[in-house]
């Protein structure tokens, strides 16, 4: 086969590895992302649920969840609303440049 894909199979078969517990020598980095308060968020933003909701691409019973404890963000949407805890206008900048 190609150069590509003996290095992809050999990456996966490390990677099955490493989730195995088997010491591959791989780097592992982690990022600290703080616990988040989305309602304390969204209220320095000055929107609604609905509008909260919206402007960040999520359901509006998703952001409930996240507001009442039921579900805590992760991933993207932990990383954007620790962007809008800090600078709560972000959204709004970014969407009016579009």
């Amino acid at each position: 086969m190609s150069k590509f894909y003996d290095e992809l199979v050999e990456g996966l078969n490390e990677a099955i590895a490493f989730a195995s517990g088997k010491d591959t020598g791989a780097r592992v980095h982690t990022i600290d992302v703080p616990v988040i308060d989305v309602a304390a968020i969204r209220a320095k933003t000055g929107l609604s649920q609905s509008q909260f909701a919206k402007s960040i691409g999520v359901a509006k019973g998703t952001l409930l969840n996240w507001e009442h404890g039921r579900r805590r963000p992760t991933g993207p949407a932990q990383v954007l609303l620790a962007m809008i805890a800090r600078r709560p206008s972000v959204v709004t900048e970014l969407l009016r440049a579009a």
